[in-house]
């Protein structure tokens, strides 16, 4: 009988860990099925330009996964079931509803926006967390006029790259950023010179220290009772994880992200693995990683290694997630590479420039080449699973909570604004 493992959601981290499975596994031995409620692959840490009006490479999870031997699934994700081990799905029409059962499960559900509970901002803000509203974003942008001003509300990386795309596609248009913090106070001195060079020459009005409290349709309040108009409002306050796993009975965080150990094994749940922004994560200095896919990518891997090990009696990984850069996009021509501690702090180093912009572009077709090609750098040879493979007791080294090699993708997250 196969044993059968489930992959739910096929952002970078899903589709990388179904695609390494495949690789690690006999195929006789297991049957891996990817459910995602799209059948393309979204690049999300390129929505900030699919809003800004570019167009991007069509990436068919078809296409992607022909030949490892993953069935792809597409469908919605209703209910998951921990004590039945049954995952719930809604076919892509929505007409059909059916029942999935496993003996493994793998949670990559992500995240979506964050709104904060900011009065007006569900209704009149727009989002880029997903492909959907960054092509609304599109939308809007033209349709408007020139004069007419963009308000991107997140001081993180996601709304730096947000406002220096659409003011460099967009010259047309005023685009002003409010930010909680300082511009990029996170930055070394480098970092935050640069960045600021580039908001002049693109003509990006910072509004710092601002607290917005509230979104109308042509404009957002601050904390201190200022109007500052908009036109539209992109919203880019940082992610809210999916909510079906508060709704199981896996133990999760307040933030309702899965709490896992080293090897990204539930610990209320053995047979239930979570990646990505759904998994709770502490990296060196015992500090959270960051929703991001830097952080994704590597938890997937190790997800992936730790299930093949136990189901093949091999050795069990034990690597260490950590960063060395944030990569961040300041339009199509300039760029900025933050280099960072091993827990995620900026040092007095950084890439600035056309160079930086390159480096980035790199880092973002990397991304999406590994997950294409999930099999680079791996052995050969599948293994078999053993026979009581799924009955496995819990494992000494999964007591605390893991890391990886390395930021190669850049960061989908910004800090609130």
């Amino acid at each position: 009988m196969q044993h059968r493992i489930i992959v739910l959601g096929a952002g970078y981290t899903g589709a990388s860990a179904a695609g390494r499975l495949a690789r690690r596994l006999r195929r006789q031995d297991t049957a891996i099925t990817l459910v995602n409620a799209e059948p393309d692959f979204v690049e999300r840490v390129r929505n900030h330009e699919l809003a800004a009006g570019r167009r991007l490479r069509h990436r068919p999870l078809a296409e992607m996964l022909a030949g490892t031997g993953v069935e792809l699934r597409i469908a919605r994700v209703t209910a998951v079931d921990v004590d039945r081990r049954t995952v719930t799905v809604r076919d892509a029409d929505g007409e059909g509803e059916g029942e999935l059962e496993y003996d493994t499960l793998v949670y990559a559900l992500g995240s979506g926006w964050n709104d904060r509970g900011v009065p007006g901002a569900a209704e009149h803000a727009h989002e880029i967390a997903g492909r959907g509203g960054a092509l609304r974003v599109r939308e809007r942008l033209a349709l408007l006029e020139a004069g007419q001003r963009v308000m991107v509300v997140g001081g993180g990386l996601t709304g730096l790259e947000a406002a220096t795309e659409i003011a460099e596609a967009r010259p047309d248009l005023e685009v002003a950023l409010a930010a909680r913090g300082g511009l990029g106070d996170w930055l070394s001195p480098k970092g935050r010179g640069h960045l600021r060079k580039v908001f002049d020459r693109l003509g990006v009005t910072a509004h710092e220290h601002v607290d917005v409290t509230a979104v109308h349709a042509d404009r957002v309040t601050t904390a201190d009772g200022v109007s500052l108009p908009a036109a539209l409002t992109v919203w880019t306050t940082g992610f809210a994880v999916h909510p079906i796993a508060r709704t199981t009975a896996l133990e999760t965080t307040g933030t309702g992200q899965i709490v896992v150990d080293r090897t990204m094994r539930s610990v209320s749940h053995p047979e239930v693995y979570a990646v990505g922004d759904a998994a709770m994560v502490t990296g060196p200095g015992g500090k959270p990683l960051r929703m991001s896919c830097a952080s994704g990518i590597p938890t997937a891997w190790q997800a992936a290694d730790s299930i093949a090990a136990r189901l093949t009696g091999g050795k069990l990984p034990d690597v260490t997630i950590r960063y060395f850069n944030q990569c961040v996009s300041l339009g199509r021509k300039e760029g900025l590479i933050q280099y960072v501690t091993a827990d995620d702090r900026s040092v007095n180093a950084a890439l600035t420039g056309r160079f930086a912009a390159l480096y980035k572009e790199l880092v973002c077709k990397g991304a999406a080449w590994a997950v294409a090609h999930p099999t680079l750098g791996l052995p050969t040879r599948r293994r078999a699973v053993r026979a009581a493979a799924t009955a496995a007791p819990a494992d000494p080294v999964a007591t605390a909570a893991p890391a990886a090699p390395a930021d190669a993708a850049r960061p989908a997250t910004g800090t609130a604004a």
